[in-house]
């Protein structure tokens, strides 16, 4: 796809839309994926389902930071200048407050408030981790045999510590054999 051409205030909007979700990126930015997906495609139109699922799956099945989708998103969305405005604003306000936040609770991680906390940021995270799956099965929904893949995915990661990458090469390869 080539980029689109955006105008100063789309380029705004773009940065302004990813430095908010980089407070809300509990867990990783991963879990905002959801709302870049409303975002990019539903309300923008920027990019297509399947534009989006594959620009998360390409940056995921590389080596490096998850994070790495969100500039194949800006990228995507508007070539190397859409990469740089994701990442800048995704890194900026995250960096910012978590290199605070490690410093003060580090200093204060016996205290009740910083245990209650930590405790209480598990079930949001997952919460956030079953949206974006359930973001991104959705251009494969309709296939009984995706459907099949990714309860299979789930049943052994959940009942064996077989590593995910093994799960990410059979889906591979049975999208490659065009089974789904």
């Amino acid at each position: 796809m080539s980029a689109v051409t955006l105008s100063a205030l789309d380029w705004l909007g773009l940065f302004a839309h990813f430095l908010m979700l980089s407070m809300l990126a509990i867990g990783g930015a991963i879990g905002t994926a959801p709302e870049m997906h409303r975002y990019v495609v539903v309300e923008r139109g920027w990019l297509s389902d399947a534009q989006f699922t594959s620009s998360v799956a390409l940056a995921q099945a590389a080596p490096g930071p998850n994070l790495l989708f969100v500039a194949v998103i800006g990228w995507n969305v508007a070539g190397i200048a859409g990469a740089a405005v994701t990442m800048i604003g995704i890194l900026i306000p995250s960096t910012t407050l978590a290199l605070a936040v490690t410093r003060w609770g580090a200093q204060r991680r016996d205290s009740r408030g910083v245990r209650a906390f930590t405790a209480g940021m598990a079930p949001l995270t997952l919460g956030l981790l079953l949206a974006t799956g359930w973001v991104l099965t959705e251009p494969m929904r309709h296939s009984i045999g995706a459907a099949a893949l990714v309860a299979v995915t789930v049943g052994v990661m959940w009942r064996t510590k077989l590593s995910p990458t093994w799960m990410v090469g059979a889906g591979a390869l049975v999208g490659a054999l065009g089974w789904t």
